[in-house]
């Protein structure tokens, strides 16, 4: 049985590299103070801000839409909740690829004002000098490999990449180049199980899969899927942990009810 490191002990960075190979390393996505406060107390060891949001918060059909005053709105409110975990903030698109000094700005707002301990960006080798200046900044980096939501119209959909040869020995380059850029760990989302356990084991920072199978260091999912809450459209990866939407639901119609009978409020 492996020593858990974690324990009750605020989860930094540092607490996140000694994990790989230790403990699995357990991520959410969380948008406002309540949620994220239920996810912090739960155990959880980190939380993403995801600009997931746009989808489950705000109603977009894309992350493209999201901009870094929704950003920094959301990460706000989840910051003040989290006292235990390691807060992730995503950064938005375009926020860093127009120059490293805006992308600096950015990341370091999403710190500042957001009060994220860390920030997320999409992206390989095309995205290493960037994530380089942030690191020197002082403000560490999550990288993000594989499906990148923010590249669907590029890539041409959600489905699984690097699935080809060629794709695969890019993905494996582009970690090697993201963990030498400086991130202190990676996101592998949608691609073949095989894959990322080769990537796994080449890194010696933490690997985090969303759909990528369970050699990854540890696991990341969106609150609203694995809750059960959002049903616009559900990966084949997710598994419900729970039917919250359902029981919301229930408890929504069964106070419209009493309403109209007029059985609540009670004279009581």
């Amino acid at each position: 049985m492996s020593k858990q490191i974690s324990g009750g002990k605020k989860v930094t960075t540092k607490t996140v590299r000694q994990m790989k190979g230790t403990e699995k390393l357990s991520m959410l996505t969380a948008y406002d103070y309540s949620m994220a406060k239920l996810v912090d107390n739960a155990g959880i060891d980190m939380i993403l801000v995801g600009d997931s949001l746009g989808n489950v918060m705000l109603g977009y059909e894309a992350t493209t839409h999201v901009t870094m005053e929704d950003m920094i709105h959301h990460t706000k409110s989840v910051a003040r909740a989290a006292k235990r975990c390691l807060v992730v903030a995503d950064m938005p698109f375009l926020s860093c690829h127009l120059g490293k000094y805006e992308a600096v700005k950015n990341a370091g707002a999403l710190v500042a004002e957001g009060g994220a301990a860390a920030v997320k960006i999409e992206g390989g080798t095309e995205v290493c000098e960037t994530i380089k200046a942030i690191t020197d900044a002082g403000i560490p980096v999550m990288g993000h490999l594989g499906l990148t939501p923010q590249s669907v119209n590029q890539l041409g959909g959600y489905g699984v990449q690097a699935k080809t040869d060629a794709a695969a020995e890019k993905l494996i380059s582009d970690a090697k180049a993201v963990e030498a850029a400086g991130a202190f760990a990676v996101v592998l989302e949608c691609i073949p199980h095989a894959l990322a356990q080769k990537v796994t084991e080449a890194l010696g920072i933490p690997t985090i899969g969303i759909g990528a199978g369970p050699h990854c260091d540890g696991q990341v999912l969106v609150l609203h899927d694995m809750l059960g809450m959002f049903d616009d459209y559900v990966p084949s990866f997710v598994k419900r942990f729970a039917e919250v939407g359902k029981a919301i639901d229930a408890g929504v119609r069964d106070y419209i009810k009493e309403i109209k009978s007029g059985e609540f409020p009670a004279a009581k």
